[in-house]
């Protein structure tokens, strides 16, 4: 077998809960501070669920045209403003000489949900002549990718996992690959969504899996506590720039870490509910393990999916420990949606942007509001406060509904 590409990154790009850069959001993350209030995009008086992991102060107009920000759903503003940002970090340059060279892979779970609910109101109060002919580019899934494409120039392969709270991660691994296979010389990569409207905060609702601790929302996201009801909705971006190392060493390009593993598998279980026993949770993180030709004694930090609800929390620890073996008890684990809410497909994107400055920084964020454990959950997860710890090799896992089973390995670049 011909050896493969290593795959470095050398870009980041968020639009968070916590901040709208990159440094506001590691900075929220180590000081433990809760993204999460009350709803303010819409009234939510009348909703089970009246808090979010809303994006604060956010402009796209900042980035872009406001023309072009008008005809973009949310969701879509915020995957192309992170990638933006991760382009500008990375310092890459999008010529027409390298433009089919560099892709884009921008995962999402719902898409333009808020387009979609704001036409529908148009055509039952107006009538179908006055729905707006951008509803459909504004909506369909695939249009963060696309207009980042737009916005960068890059015209190598433009693709969008829809894959659930999974979508991120399986977009940054998919982008791995293509590197890894020779098909590009870097990828524009990451999870998207902008799904924390009136239809998206009821129907979560409605399926009983959000926390309805409305009058404590930066109480209400506690992974792995026994108090936890449920996950928080969340919103916003994370970008990665993944490239092959020659092509980063040859323009002498910081590099942040290398990703040197995914394990991607289904469950093929339930609609929404894991395996109890974590099976296909188990082989994606054994599959990430073999594929960076890893050992588990080598891994110092997982960023867990960590929801916060009951099926997931117990369930990921159960995988762990069975992926991982008795080190699973001397490994930092520790979920940043415990500060940010659970943003679906854009978790698995802002999640790889915190584990690979946790690697950088040697520095692992906390679980913030996890007073009393769940005696099933008896990992470490690294309650309350972040911890100094070097950070060699780390995995991030995503899960969505579906059964969808996402993990990356990071390991601290060496040359």
């Amino acid at each position: 077998m011909a050896s493969r590409e290593r795959v470095v990154v050398t870009g980041l790009g968020a639009i968070t809960p916590l901040g709208n850069s990159v440094a506001d959001y590691w900075a929220g993350l180590l000081a433990g501070r809760s993204g999460i209030g009350p709803v303010t995009l819409f009234d939510a008086s009348q909703q089970d669920c009246r808090i979010a992991g809303e994006v604060k102060d956010f402009d796209p107009c900042a980035y872009l045209e406001r023309r072009d920000a008008k005809r973009m759903d949310r969701f879509a503003q915020f995957g192309v403003c992170a990638s933006l940002q991760a382009v500008q970090d990375a310092g890459l340059t999008i010529t027409a000489a390298n433009a089919p060279q560099v892709g884009v892979m921008l995962g999402t779970g719902i898409g333009g949900l808020r387009i979609m609910e704001e036409q529908e109101q148009v055509l039952l109060t107006k009538g179908p002549g006055r729905c707006s002919p951008f509803t459909v580019p504004m909506m369909i899934c695939n249009m963060a990718a696309g207009l980042t494409a737009i916005h960068t120039g890059a015209k190598g392969p433009n693709s969008c996992p829809v894959t659930a709270c999974a979508a991120g991660a399986n977009a940054i691994g998919d982008a791995l690959r293509l590197i890894q296979q020779g098909y590009v010389q870097a990828m524009i990569c990451g999870g998207t969504e902008g799904a924390v409207t009136p239809l998206g905060l009821a129907a979560f609702a409605a399926c009983k899996a959000i926390s309805l601790r409305n009058d404590e929302p930066t109480l209400a996201s506690r992974p792995f506590d026994r108090g936890r009801d449920g996950f928080v909705l969340g919103e916003g971006a994370g970008v990665l720039i993944l490239e092959a190392l020659s092509h980063a060493q040859r323009r002498g390009a910081r590099i942040y870490a290398e990703l040197v593993g995914y394990g991607s598998t289904c469950d093929a279980y339930h609609i929404t509910a894991p395996t109890p026993d974590g099976e296909g949770a188990i082989r994606a993180m054994e599959l990430a393990l073999k594929d960076g030709h890893l050992s588990p004694d080598q891994v110092s930090y997982i960023n867990a999916h960590g929801t916060s609800t009951p099926a997931n929390d117990v369930t990921e620890t159960k995988a762990i420990k069975t992926a991982l073996g008795d080190h699973a008890y001397r490994i930092a684990v520790s979920s940043t949606k415990s500060m940010t809410g659970h943003l679906l497909g854009g978790s698995g994107g802002i999640e790889a942007v915190a584990t690979v400055l946790a690697m950088v920084h040697d520095q692992v964020p906390p679980t913030i509001n996890l007073n009393d454990p769940d005696p099933e959950c008896d990992l470490d997860y690294v309650p309350h406060q972040a911890r100094a710890l070097a950070v060699d090799v780390a995995l991030s896992n995503s899960f969505g509904f579906g059964g969808h089973n996402a993990t990356l390995a990071f390991r601290k670049f060496r040359a």
